[in-house]
């Protein structure tokens, strides 16, 4: 254009030929353009206008062809691609190649490989395409799934440990809110139907949980299997083995039940994975390792142990109460089962039910001795032997077993959680005393000290009891003060309830929480504002004047001189 205005006569002339001849050939509109032009209307913008609403035309006419289904469709898909591909680097153009791309069921290698090497044309693929791209390319999947996982775990941690958070615990959301996530969403689309990228998901939270031992790995796998459920996905949840057994749990836990027809479903489960199958037990048991599964286990075991005692019932003779501690030993032994590729169900041991549980329901009905005879009208002797009889040390059988059992472990701990809601301060002291001994440190795991927290933070007023300080905080939480997580959870509690603490107490527990180095940035940021929060309370105080006794008898006694004048 520019060369033949630079030679022509006549500017205007070769202008007006040139749109002439690359202008829109419709006869009908040539005469509309100088109209157009007295309006202000450039003729660029005129073409954009109607190339946009040709191009949404034309879009949406090849969504109706990709909705249709047969060979025809197919053929039609794969001319219109052959044309129009090469104009894929015309941004303008571009949806229109996408679109059918989106359409086309399975698109030529030759295609997929231009998409790739190119970064912008990938990053306006649509998920659909990007699928087909995936399924051969799994390092380039994992780019693109790894953020989603990071994203999850930060979401997790945050809930954990938000100093700020009272209200929105972590266990207080249902199983259908939690699978509503962003992140589950967006695995959820893209794996779409694939089964083989399904596969590579379960695959890369395995490894995940692997590496890292975080459960929330585990959680990820069963609300992504139960999100797929919801969409109806029949091609991947047709062939997941742990669908059934997820959605039967998953349905237990929503309705906080287990009633005989579920957990004779869920009995039948595993009792019937055949030979050959073993491997399923390695995704039944990260499902049950799930912390949401582990809360629910072991509180519906908590709540039928309190049944039995008011009806007077033995442990093993409850078939419900046996499987719920059956699959919490499957679930506690999960990664030891992946690591070791070795998929056998790990036997109860059958003395958790029969000299565990009950030292365990002698607590319990201690606890309610005890409650029952606040109500009573006062008698010092009684109460006396009240106190002394159910409010000594927890029986040595609990210790004994915690020590060495998950599973007990998680019962004791779980027992505290209990007490903590009947905001029973003998109860908790007891069991606080033996609870550092639980076996692999369970009792320091987040999801446990994170509801722990909560549920003590209303009973801030027994902080200013020695014994309530020193059973918390001395036989508790300082056995676990090595580790970053223990430090973070104490200072979420020392946040609500400083005021409370005798200054001496304060003072220890500010200088003991006082994060290092290896400390996340995180910690050191909460305890800068711990001590802004508590402000002149962690200065030291000063020293009381002593008072003087005017009449004491040792006034009149004159006070002697130094003992090197002569």
């Amino acid at each position: 254009m520019l060369h033949s205005l630079s030679e022509c006569d006549d500017p205007l002339k070769a202008i007006e030929t040139f749109q002439v001849e690359n202008g829109i050939l419709l006869p009908s509109l040539r005469p509309m353009l100088p109209l157009l032009d007295l309006h202000g209307v450039r003729r660029l913008d005129f073409h954009t206008s109607v190339l946009e609403e040709l191009r949404d035309k034309l879009i949406a006419h090849i969504n109706e062809l990709g909705a249709k289904e047969g060979r025809q469709r197919d053929a039609k898909l794969k001319e219109l691609l052959v044309k129009s591909f090469p104009v894929v680097r015309v941004k303008a153009l571009r949806p229109v190649v996408m679109c059918i791309l989106r359409n086309t069921p399975h698109i030529e290698d030759k295609y997929l490989r231009i998409l790739v090497r190119d970064r912008e044309l990938y990053q306006d693929t649509d998920t659909e395409v990007k699928r087909q791209i995936w399924r051969d390319n799994q390092s380039l999947f994992g780019d693109e799934v790894s953020p989603l996982l990071s994203q999850y775990i930060r979401e997790k941690e945050h809930i954990l440990f938000d100093h700020l958070n009272l209200n929105n615990l972590f266990f207080t959301p249902t199983p259908k809110v939690r699978r509503q996530g962003e992140v589950v969403q967006k695995l959820a689309h893209m794996i779409g139907n694939s089964v083989k990228l399904y596969d590579m998901v379960l695959q890369f939270l395995r490894t995940l949980f692997l590496r890292t031992r975080n459960v929330h790995y585990c959680t990820l796998r069963a609300e992504l299997l139960m999100a797929l459920h919801d969409l109806e996905v029949q091609d991947i949840i047709s062939v997941d083995p742990c669908h059934k057994f997820t959605w039967c749990l998953d349905a237990c836990i929503r309705e906080k039940n287990v009633d005989m027809k579920r957990s004779r479903e869920l009995q039948g489960f595993l009792d019937n994975i055949k030979r050959g199958q073993e491997q399923v037990l390695g995704d039944l048991s990260m499902t049950l390792c799930d912390p949401y599964a582990i809360n629910f286990l072991a509180t519906s075991a908590i709540k039928i142990l309190q049944h039995l005692i008011n009806n007077e019932g033995m442990p093993r003779e409850n078939l419900i109460l046996v499987l719920l501690l059956r699959m919490l030993a499957l679930g506690l032994s999960a990664w030891v089962m992946i690591d070791s590729q070795d998929f056998k169900e790990p036997k109860l041991d059958s003395q958790v039910v029969t000299k565990f549980l009950p030292a365990l329901m002698s607590l319990m009905v201690d606890d309610q001795v005890r409650h029952l005879h606040s109500k009573l009208p006062p008698d010092e002797r009684e109460s006396a032997i009240t106190t002394i009889e159910h409010s000594g040390p927890a029986p040595d059988a609990v210790e004994a077993y915690i020590q060495e059992n998950a599973v007990a472990s998680i019962l004791a701990m779980y027992y505290t959680l209990h007490t903590a809601r009947q905001k029973d301060r003998v109860g908790i002291l007891r069991v606080m005393a033996i609870l550092a001994s639980c076996k692999d440190d369970r009792a320091y795991e987040d999801p446990f000290l994170h509801s722990l927290i909560a549920l003590i933070i209303p009973m801030s007023d027994e902080f200013a009891n020695e014994d309530f300080c020193t059973g918390l905080f001395d036989e508790f939480l300082f056995a676990g003060l090595t580790r970053d997580n223990v430090t973070r959870h104490m200072l979420k509690l020392l946040w609500y309830i400083h005021q409370k603490l005798p200054q001496a107490r304060l003072m220890t527990l500010m200088k003991a929480l006082q994060p290092t180095a290896q400390h996340h940035e995180s910690v050191h940021k909460l305890y800068e504002n711990l001590q802004k929060r508590v402000g002149t309370l962690t200065q030291e105080a000063p020293a009381e004047p002593m008072e003087t006794d005017f009449d004491s008898p040792l006034k009149s006694v004159p006070t002697p001189g130094p003992h090197y004048v002569s």
